[in-house]
């Protein structure tokens, strides 16, 4: 596409800021939006910020749309382990469905040329074996609110797709890695910086993820290849068990990985007292994709190898957290 005024939604956040920056670098004009006033912190590379404060189905966009010809859609409401709302399918559909659906549709009616829509691998579901891995052709199988709602908000937007001349590009990644990550991987990092010994030797898992860096460069071919148009694609730059990750952010963060043997079925058992079960799940369960879709198809591959990601990553928690002994 030759598009060059591109809106990026949630613009201020962990993935948001990667985009944009790689974007302006690439030589697009990016407008950013968030729910503040401005970005905390700075965005490199916007042109501007636009705020538009909570993404619902009353929202107006059609100041922020003003003179856009793609919109990359980052903002939602992020999964949680532990949902506080009183009805957390409702909050999800409000945010994740409701408003995609009401931002694509005025985005359509203002001229959009494409609609570049983060979803999530979890609308494929929670587990895989460790030999396949999920494809695009897989039957979707959400299994909690925030997954149902991406597949929901998904289908919303091909029906107004279909209603109009907009195209619609879908990304389905697995855990996003790098500066600026929260949430469990950023957890599993200080555990690993602290030395605490880890019962997982005895785990043979695997899972995919993917460094930002890489996800936001493949929002870059979803932006540039005639070919993505009305696709939905799957990415990954790895696949690796917990304990084979833990050895990984060991050497980054220059810590020896301290990993002992526990049988999976007493780490199942024993979760609650180790930590929350969610989070053992996923460090004893395995997800894995298979993304041979988008690298054939935009002849896309990962451009910051696995070993300098981690080290980036672990540079940040550094310059973050400190403790260098």
């Amino acid at each position: 596409m030759s598009a060059r005024n591109v809106l990026v939604t949630g613009a201020g956040g962990f993935i948001g800021r990667h985009v944009c920056a790689l974007l302006a670098l690439g030589g697009y004009r990016v407008r950013g939006t968030g729910r503040r006033s401005t970005p905390a912190g700075g965005i490199t590379g916007l042109k501007d910020w636009m705020p538009v404060g909570a993404v619902d189905a009353n929202t107006d966009w059609s100041g922020v749309l003003e003179g856009m010809e793609v919109v990359v859609h980052l903002a939602g409401r992020a999964h949680v382990m532990h949902d506080r709302a009183d009805d957390p399918l409702a909050e999800y559909r409000r945010v994740n469905l409701a408003g995609t659906e009401n931002l694509a549709r005025q985005a359509a009616r203002l001229g959009v040329k494409r609609f570049v829509f983060m979803s999530s691998v979890k609308v494929h579901g929670e587990s895989t074996g460790v030999a396949r891995g999920f494809t695009e052709n897989d039957a979707p199988n959400p299994g909690d609110a925030y997954a149902l709602s991406k597949w929901e908000a998904e289908q919303a937007l091909r029906r107004v797709s279909d209603e109009s001349e907009m195209e619609i590009v879908v990304l389905r990644p697995p855990l996003v890695y790098g500066p600026g990550v929260g949430a469990n991987f950023l957890r599993l990092m200080r555990v690993v910086d602290l030395g605490w010994p880890l019962p997982f030797a005895w785990i043979r898992n695997s899972r995919s993820l993917i460094y930002v860096g890489n996800l936001a460069d493949a929002v870059r071919a979803c932006l540039e290849s005639e070919s993505a148009a009305g696709r939905t694609y799957l990415v990954k730059d790895m696949d690796v068990s917990t304990p084979e990750l833990i050895r990984m952010m060991a050497g980054a963060l220059n810590r020896r990985a301290r990993l002992f043997g526990v049988p999976p079925a007493l780490l199942r058992g024993g979760a609650w007292l180790v930590l929350r079960p969610r989070m053992m799940q996923r460090l004893l369960d395995s997800l894995v994709i298979d993304d041979a879709h988008i690298r054939r198809e935009l002849s896309w591959s990962p451009p910051v190898p696995v070993p300098e990601a981690l080290a980036r990553t672990a540079l940040w928690f550094r310059q973050m957290y400190g403790r260098t002994s």
